[in-house]
Formats: C-alpha cells, sequence, structure tokens
C-alpha cells in the first residue's frame, strides 16, 4: 500500500517541485525531500491522506513558502573583505591561519564529511549538481548531509572559536 501510493505520487511531486522551486529559487530536488519526509512522518503518525494528490500539492506549496521565508531572512555571513588589496600583512597571516584551521578541522570529520565538505570549499564553486556527481550521491541528499556535516564542524571548532571571544 505504501509503496504503491509512494509510487504512484513521484511524477506528480516531481512536477510540482519543479514549477515551485523555479518561484522561490530553491533546487527542486531539496523539495522534494522536504516532501517526501513531511509524507513518511505522516503516514507514520496518521496513516495516508484521503486525498493523496491534493495533500502533495498543498505540503509543496507549504514546502516552497518555508523555503522562500528561510531565504529572505537568511544572510551571508562574511568575516573577511573579499578585496585583499588594502589588507595589512597581519591580517593576511590571521585569515590564511583561520582557513588552516578550518581545513584541519573539515578533514576531522566523521563518515564522508570531509569529502563534502572539501566539495563545498572548492575554489571552482560548485553546483549541488555536480557535487552530487563527484560524491556519487543525490543531489536531494546534499543539502541535509550539509546540515549534519556543518552541524559536526560547529561542534568541533567550538572551543577554538570560544576561546577567542570575551565571555560574559
Amino acid at each position: 500500500m505504501t509503496h504503491d501510493l509512494l509510487t504512484s505520487l513521484r511524477p506528480l511531486l516531481t512536477a510540482e517541485a519543479c514549477a515551485e522551486a523555479h518561484a522561490t529559487g530553491a533546487e527542486p530536488g531539496d523539495l522534494e525531500q522536504a516532501v517526501w519526509l513531511r509524507l513518511l512522518e505522516r503516514l507514520d503518525a496518521q496513516g495516508p491522506p484521503t486525498d493523496p494528490q491534493g495533500w502533495l500539492r498543498r505540503a509543496v506549496r507549504s514546502e516552497s513558502r518555508r523555503t522562500r521565508r528561510t531565504h529572505r531572512l537568511e544572510r551571508p555571513y562574511v568575516a573577511e573583505p573579499v578585496d585583499d588589496t588594502e589588507r595589512t600583512p597581519e591580517q593576511l597571516a590571521l585569515a590564511a591561519a583561520r582557513r588552516r584551521a578550518l581545513r584541519d578541522a573539515v578533514r576531522r570529520l566523521p563518515g564522508r564529511c570531509p569529502r563534502l565538505m572539501e566539495a563545498f570549499l572548492s575554489p571552482k564553486d560548485l553546483t549541488y549538481r555536480e557535487i552530487a556527481g563527484e560524491l556519487g550521491i543525490s543531489q536531494g541528499s546534499l543539502g541535509p548531509e550539509r546540515s549534519r556535516c556543518l552541524s559536526c564542524l560547529r561542534r568541533l571548532l567550538a572551543p577554538v572559536v570560544a576561546a577567542h571571544g570575551v565571555r560574559g
């Protein structure tokens, strides 16, 4: 029953996610994965929806709105200026030390996180599709995998970062 439901909804979900992702600026695979997760959680808790196609369309639009809100609220974190022409030798040395510390921490991550984070840190500025192809994993799983790896990286770097700041 569940397998048949998932199989029958796949083409509709792909089409809806592609249509909505374009408007939100999100990756269709990320949107699909979020909806699949929501559906599986619902199946586990409440059983299948009475109108699966309608439920799926509403879930895609809801995830799309959530993505749009999140995207609007996120701000890029820029710690160092992009233009190196006006930086002192001390600033350049400190920036190089921070990059080395980050790379060292990335190499200490568990599982496939080091390869994934190195791909994201690559100067080639790879797309999700290119990273997924390089690592041999699905494009839709990159976002959740990246989140898990960043969480591990934060835990690794927390003692280092906390030691530098004034607290209290």
